[in-house]
């Protein structure tokens, strides 16, 4: 039992002070290319990273504190080095604090019955919403071209479009009120916004459907972007 706490201590993420040293210390290790140091740098790595002697000792010397030697090749390029820290810190944390499936795109629903099992059997914490449209109606079209750009940008909700005649109620979506679009969270409407694109401009775009959806407070918080990206702007 002991040594499985040990592996779980050493492994885990720390907190506090000494913990955040720690756990740069890893990262920093892990980021810098080893190849390209000088020789003495290279020894240091070694010694740092992989330390002789126990597990024991070894877990000693994840805690001691930092020697004047690390402490000038840490602070090497530390601004850079940080930004990265720092951005993995905060994609750590958010998907931690993200719950629930993600989804690619937007799913093509071809029954009522579909239908009825998205809105019923989706998770509970996921925002459902689904376009409902007919082929020649004007501004269909135009929404399912912007919610294949919002699908890409909340990856959280789940996105869906059904034909108002394969949803088995034709009747009720008539012309006059396409497009719509539900949104249901938990099995509940949220919203129920019937022939939509009135609320909108002649022409509209993706991020006016998201500035509507935002105004009633049904979109979740946006993803954060990817690491990559962010690194490619910070070299621009």
């Amino acid at each position: 039992m002991s040594d499985k706490i040990i592996d779980l201590e050493e492994t885990a993420t720390h907190t506090g002070p000494k913990g955040v040293i720690n756990d740069w210390r890893r990262f920093k290790l892990e980021s810098m290319e080893q190849e390209n140091l000088p020789p003495a740098k290279r020894e240091l790595l070694r010694q740092m990273s992989t330390p002789g002697g126990p597990k024991d000792d070894s877990r000693a010397n994840l805690n001691r504190k930092m020697s004047v030697q690390e402490y000038e090749l840490l602070k090497e390029e530390d601004e850079g080095c940080l930004k990265k820290y720092r951005r993995r810190c905060m994609q750590e944390m958010h998907d931690k604090l993200s719950f629930g499936p993600k989804f690619e795109g937007v799913h093509d629903l071809d029954s009522g019955e579909a239908f009825l099992q998205v809105i019923e059997k989706e998770h509970h914490t996921t925002v459902v919403v689904v376009h409902i449209y007919k082929v020649g109606i004007k501004g269909c079209e135009e929404l399912n071209n912007c919610l294949d750009c919002l699908a890409t940008e909340y990856p959280t909700v789940k996105f869906c479009r059904i034909d108002a005649v394969a949803s088995g109620a034709s009747e009720r979506f008539s012309d006059e009120v396409l497009p719509t679009l539900l949104v249901y969270k938990a099995g509940e409407l949220l919203g129920n916004f019937l022939a939509c694109t009135q609320n909108l401009t002649e022409e509209f775009f993706a991020t006016d459907v998201e500035a509507f959806l935002n105004s009633y407070g049904l979109l979740p918080e946006k993803e954060m972007p990817m690491l990559e990206d962010e690194e490619e702007n910070d070299v621009e």
